[in-house]
């Protein structure tokens, strides 16, 4: 009965306990038998369990027996923490009626507990706040529950309390989310609407989409359309995540579940979409999604050229479990045939990689990362360029915008000297700051988008042991001095290697860059030169001495001339490989060179 589902998700910012308690819940309710029981259980990617993260939103539906003697449906999605993975959690509120808003006892509330919190109640989810880890030794309780009455609004009798490693106060919780949340509404005589919210791919059985109905039933042997993309299948298997996927007759107003429909290219589901019946199809499509808008951009490119379409199908099928990731197709110089791909942040574009390599085995290359700048030029109007190889010569250009974002810190007040320093050193402008508590500061500053995509928030950790977090939201462009700075090897601009960064940065990232390829360049039998360049003109060089034979080494004794024949041919061979000798550039080359800020 729909009076008995209840759909939540459990939101908070990274490392605040979502995986652990989720483990809880799943254990009390006996979802899973426990010989079949793993920690972290519902982050089934061996990279999640690695790291320590979860990077996919994750369904499971529970039973639960509660105190009134009714047996409830919980359907459960654990979402991500950090913040290149919004979109994630953006996706699973939207499935949902209530959240578990989950605050670390010990580290209070941060950046992207705020931010998550203002995402679920821009979809008026009940919120059930909740802080967590008071088990330990130097929990904070009293002093967080004044953190999230300022920043929250919610009451001391609102706020529930649990140690989710101990399982102390998981029944409460299930409690709190029957007495709480509010079942969902939907008619099942109505036209039929699902709305996908998910979706993967399986070698066996095609696309597996995942579903919240709305409106209507559904159930193998029907015929549906997906009222967006005007696409037409037969619904084969209907079933239910508990956890692992599970087949039921049919899925009702409320429910959250899987179908599948022998799809077979990936390109044909798109989340966000609406499923309806072919026959007697809904109205209007539900409102979807917004559309996610990629803030960093890199090229990603087979080792060898052989595995480009590999490459091209596993990009595909990795989309469809992660909508937020897109790319299409770019060629270069250097690196031959690979795709302009589109990230949410470097962790994000990190993830993806690591997975294409894993799950695809696949051998990639990696270019500097970018973001979107908006360039004028005399001959056109103005053109969104991301890609440093379409960027105009500087003669050609009236004027450059490059975006910028409100960054959010929250630290403790003893750091704000540090972070203040590294904004500043960011080009960062000063916007405000707010005491949240005694011990805890929000720092706000406008900063350029490019300056924060590689390792500002690896140093926002260092400048704060740890404790500070960072939020932030895209405010626009701004008119500001930006050069494209291209990278020659032996005279040859090497394209994989060209950006475009500010001319205040130019000459220090130039030099940083050629230094990195002096180390990571093998020595060749011909001698290189490694530049760094702005147009026409050089601002740093190094250059790799040549692999040294020792071509006298036959000679003993006898007359100098004989030597100095041996000499003089040893270096007209080491011109003409100069001539036409092309340098071999390793991987860890770029690597490398995508990290230098």
């Amino acid at each position: 009965m729909i009076k008995n589902i209840r759909n939540f998700c459990i939101i908070a910012h990274i490392d605040h306990g979502k995986s652990t308690l989720a483990d809880r819940l799943i254990q009390l309710t006996g979802t899973v038998d426990n010989r079949e029981f793993r920690d972290q259980f519902l982050d089934s990617m061996d990279l999640e369990r690695e790291r320590g993260i979860t990077i996919k939103a994750s369904a499971v539906r529970m039973m639960y027996k509660a105190n009134d003697g009714e047996t409830y449906c919980l359907n459960l999605i654990d979402t991500p923490g950090h913040v290149d993975f919004t979109y994630e959690v953006s996706k699973a509120i939207a499935a949902c009626e209530g959240a578990i808003l989950v605050v670390d006892a010990v580290q209070g509330v941060e950046a992207q507990t705020i931010a998550n919190l203002y995402l679920a109640m821009d979809h008026n989810l009940k919120i059930l706040p909740l802080i967590n880890k008071i088990d330990l030794k130097n929990a904070r309780i009293e002093e967080v529950k004044h953190q999230m009455f300022d920043a929250l609004g919610v009451d001391d009798d609102e706020i529930l309390l649990s140690s989710a490693k101990e399982g102390t106060g998981i029944k409460e919780i299930l409690e709190a989310v029957v007495a709480r949340v509010p079942a969902p509404e939907g008619l099942e005589d109505a036209p039929l609407q699902a709305l996908i919210f998910d979706s993967s791919y399986d070698i066996y059985r095609g696309v597996i989409v995942y579903v919240r109905i709305i409106n209507g039933v559904i159930k193998a042997g029907r015929d549906i359309m997906m009222m967006n993309k005007g696409m037409r299948y037969e619904v084969k298997e209907v079933g239910v995540f508990m956890p692992k996927e599970t087949i039921v007759d049919k899925l009702t107003p409320g429910e959250v579940g899987y179908i599948i429909c022998n799809i077979k290219n990936a390109s044909e589901v798109a989340v966000g979409d609406t499923v309806t019946d072919l026959r007697a199809p809904a109205d209007k499509p539900l409102p979807g999604y917004k559309k996610v808008k990629p803030m960093v951009f890199s090229g990603i490119y087979p080792i060898s050229n052989e595995d480009y379409e590999t490459l091209k199908s596993a990009m595909g099928k990795l989309q469809l479990s992660d909508s937020s990731f897109v790319y299409e197709p770019e060629t270069s110089m250097a690196l031959g045939f690979g795709f302009r791909c589109g990230f949410l942040g470097l962790l994000h574009m990190d993830i993806v990689q690591e997975r294409l390599e894993r799950e695809f085995n696949l051998d990639l290359i990696i270019t500097s990362p970018s973001v979107t700048y908006r360039v004028k030029t005399a001959a056109s109007d103005v053109e969104e360029i991301d890609n440093p190889t379409r960027y105009p010569s500087s003669e050609k250009i009236e004027y450059v915008e490059e975006p910028y974002v409100r960054c959010f810190l929250i630290a403790p007040s003893n750091t704000i000297g540090n972070l203040m320093k590294l904004c500043e050193n960011k080009r960062g402008e000063f916007v405000g700051t707010k005491y949240l508590d005694p011990t805890k500061i929000q720092i706000t500053y406008n900063i350029p988008l490019a300056e924060i995509v590689v390792d500002f928030y690896d140093k926002i950790k260092s400048s704060t042991q740890g404790y500070g977090s960072l939020d932030y939201e895209v405010i626009g462009f701004r008119k500001s001095d930006i050069v494209k700075l291209d990278i020659l090897l032996n005279g040859e601009v090497c394209d994989a290697l060209s950006c475009i960064v500010h001319k205040d940065r130019a000459r220090t990232k130039g030099q940083e860059l050629a230094e990195k390829l002096k180390e990571t360049i093998p020595k060749h039998m011909f001698k290189i030169t490694i530049q760094a360049a702005i147009g026409g003109n050089v601002i740093a060089r190094e250059d790799i001495s040549a692999l040294k034979k020792h071509v006298t080494g036959k000679c003993y004794g006898g007359d100098i001339t004989r030597k100095r024949k041996l000499w003089e041919k040893q270096k007209e061979g080491k011109k003409k490989m100069r001539v036409i000798g092309s340098v071999e550039v390793p991987k860890e080359a770029f690597l490398k060179a995508m990290r230098v800020a």
